[in-house]
């Protein structure tokens, strides 16, 4: 029950006007006790008698009886033409009834968008309990530079004057349980960078004390070769792959990659790829050793690392 602030007469006041009624008070004095005409006071006194403690409540404002409302018959046809994905007007058109009734309707079932049609997976989160349990691998794509960008100057010219100089590749892994991230920027997302990426990136995770069990990667092409199969086999880990066109599986690199173009790639003008990528390191470091993190409690992950790991630092 919302009480208006100016309220004088709470369901609390309400009964303790009645109490005094009932136990020797005269109307007129408990009304004026609380602050109420004497009719608002017989009106409390009245309900109480008639239903109790109950009666004290405000009633609800929906009327008894609606007698021109939409039929329950009407309503369940109405919404069966939605979920075949027709429109209102044609909804109306055909049940010969007002636009404005069938979107009422709609809206009360809660399809007035047919978007509301549309069933989305429910996303299971999740989070390994121990680090290297699963590692998350991606690759983003990058134009190289040559001279600050329309990104920068904000200017969307027909020639982009780094269009044909080709493109370097952001290769991260991402720790499920810590979000410890490794990163380099390679020439290729072929299968001997995204190989050698590999053993670097477990070779530095070993340092750090995870053993990397299990890997998670999308299906692209340097991902499915029998070569990159091979290093994991030698590496002892397991090779985990998203289901087709569900990039969400593989979240944490996803995430991972949005907040390094956000804070990194896009972050400042860079006159040239190289000066962009000697920033790469200087960021990641930042973003392990002291970035606070949404999803660690504001904790950066290298601390995340050692929580789990029982370090003292």
């Amino acid at each position: 029950m919302n009480v208006h602030k100016n309220a004088r007469l709470t369901p609390s006041g309400r009964a303790l006007l009645v109490d005094r009624i009932e136990t020797g008070w005269r109307v007129r004095s408990a009304a004026e006790a609380a602050g109420v005409s004497v009719r608002t006071a017989y009106k409390w006194l009245g309900r109480h008698r008639r239903g109790g403690a109950r009666r004290h409540c405000d009633r609800s404002s929906v009327p008894r009886r609606c007698p021109r409302a939409t039929p329950a018959a009407r309503v369940a046809e109405i919404e069966r033409l939605r979920r075949q994905r027709m429109s209102g007007p044609r909804i109306a058109s055909l049940l010969g009834m007002a636009r404005s009734t069938v979107g009422a309707v709609l809206r009360h079932l809660g399809l007035g968008r047919l978007s509301a049609l549309d069933h989305r997976p429910v996303v299971v989160r999740y989070e390994k309990a121990a680090p290297g349990e699963l590692i998350h691998m991606d690759i983003k794509s990058l134009g190289r530079i040559d001279g600050a960008g329309h990104r920068i100057t904000g200017q969307h010219a027909g020639h982009h004057r780094a269009r044909g100089i080709g493109y370097e590749h952001l290769h991260v892994a991402v720790d499920d349980a810590s979000r410890l991230a490794y990163v380099e920027l390679l020439p290729s997302l072929g299968r001997e960078d995204a190989i050698g990426f590999l053993r670097r990136a477990l070779a530095w995770y070993a340092r750090h004390g995870v053993i990397v069990q299990r890997v998670m990667t999308d299906n692209g092409s340097a991902y499915r070769s029998k070569l990159f199969a091979d290093a994991l086999q030698d590496a002892g880990a397991r090779h985990v792959r998203t289901r087709p066109y569900t990039p969400r599986t593989n979240g944490k690199a996803e995430r991972f990659i949005q907040t390094s173009l956000r804070e990194w790639a896009y972050a400042k003008p860079y006159c040239s790829s190289k000066e962009r990528a000697a920033a790469i390191h200087t960021w990641a470091d930042t973003y392990n050793l002291s970035r606070p993190h949404t999803a660690l409690g504001g904790s950066p992950p290298w601390q995340r690392l050692n929580n789990l790991l029982g370090n003292d630092t």
